[in-house]
């Protein structure tokens, strides 16, 4: 292979045109579509990164545009659209960040592919399988040599990399037990807050789209997505095959339609491994948000804030095996940043560096697994991954 057939083919080689815009500018330029409370976030983490800089920002309301101007870094000078296909067109943007509500993902996801931008699409891929399937069906038209990332966080994080290490290298021994922990919240609602109340009521349920099954996918798709994500991750990126689960409201709604303030769900993968997910939310400020992978040899134990390896207790007959405070036979490690900003950080030097990198097959898997264990919950049955992708 010669040199120019080599150059031809690699998908980790900037065209020279790429190339040379990104020398000039020095830094990868940006756009939002969606600046709401999680656009704001990630935007402003994107906005403080030296190889990113923030050109556009676009939102159907003005006072997202207004929060995100006063919030994010550099947006007041941001070019301003109301219109996310005209921010797409926009030959100045190389990289968009998708931070709109969850059922608009494929459609935005969709766009960008068109667009032929690097995207950076916040999770999950979509709030039910139709959606997820647009996803995939856009995919098939990406330009591979762009970078496409999800909100999919843990995988970006360096304690997360390295438990997935010692997991891969026979560090805890063969692997059958995976639990994920999502617990957390706040006080329970007692009364809706009358928030947009003067509203048009499908405009009061787009701005609180969370609360909203249809618009979000629910509590286990919306937010456990992350969980489900990192387990299907250390099962090696290979789906479950079926989940059973179970769930209900501890505390009645005071808005929206959420069929389960709790759930647990248990999935089969292949060879006899098993995940679990365990989910509360209204736990009075309580939080255990965390994974655990249990092996023959040894436990790992995974957050946003910190690693753990548990190893072999010498004799279970010792009145301390069960006290988690000697720590001679556990290693720690602590996270040393917010793991999102370790995502849009790689994210931003992969671009510059030519280094492909597409999260979309993995991002929709996940999302269809969460899909999977909400079907489960709904029908109080098993349901499998083949029944459930012919839903839709």
């Amino acid at each position: 292979m010669n040199r120019r057939t080599l150059v031809k083919n690699s998908p980790l080689i900037l065209s020279s045109a790429t190339a040379f815009s990104f020398q000039a500018n020095s830094a990868v330029r940006f756009g939002i579509i969606g600046t709401g409370g999680r656009g704001q976030y990630v935007g402003t983490l994107m906005a403080k990164d030296p190889n990113a800089r923030i050109t556009a920002i676009c939102d159907k309301y003005a006072d997202r545009i207004d929060g995100a101007k006063t919030k994010i870094p550099g947006a007041g000078k941001a070019t301003v659209y109301r219109d996310y296909k005209q921010l797409l067109a926009d030959p100045n943007i190389d990289a968009v960040l998708i931070a709109t509500p969850v059922f608009l993902h494929p459609e935005h996801f969709e766009a960008a592919i068109l667009a032929k931008k690097h995207i950076y699409c916040e999770k999950p891929a979509g709030s039910d399988v139709a959606g997820c399937k647009r996803i995939l069906k856009a995919w098939e038209k990406r330009d591979p040599s762009k970078r496409i990332q999800f909100g999919f966080q843990q995988r970006f994080s360096s304690q997360y990399l390295k438990a997935r290490s010692y997991l891969t290298t026979g560090k805890i021994g063969d692997m059958k037990l995976m639990m994920s922990y999502w617990v957390l919240g706040y006080l329970p609602p007692v009364k809706d807050s009358g928030q947009y109340a003067d509203l048009p009521l499908e405009e009061q349920k787009l701005r609180r789209w969370a609360s909203w099954n249809n618009l979000s996918g629910g509590p286990i798709v919306e937010q456990d997505c992350h969980g489900i994500d990192t387990i299907n991750w250390f099962a090696n990126d290979v789906h479950p095959t079926s989940a059973v689960g179970r769930g209900g409201l501890r505390f009645p709604l005071a808005y929206g339609d959420w069929g389960t303030d709790h759930h647990d769900v248990i999935y089969q993968y292949p060879n006899g491994l098993e995940g679990w997910l365990i989910s509360i939310k209204h736990t009075a400020g309580y939080r255990d948000v965390k994974e655990q992978f249990y092996g023959a040899k040894g436990m790992l134990e995974t957050s946003r804030s910190y690693m753990k390896l548990h190893g072999m207790t010498p004799d279970v007959r010792f009145k301390s095996a069960d006290d988690l405070r000697d720590t001679s036979l556990m290693e720690k490690e602590e996270s040393i940043s917010d793991i999102t900003g370790e995502a849009t950080a790689i994210f931003f030097k992969g671009i510059l560096a030519g280094e492909a990198l597409d999260m979309t097959k993995t991002s929709v898997e996940s999302t269809l697994t969460a899909i999977m264990g909400r079907m489960a919950i709904e029908t109080k049955r098993e349901i499998a991954w083949d029944e459930m992708m012919r839903s839709a």
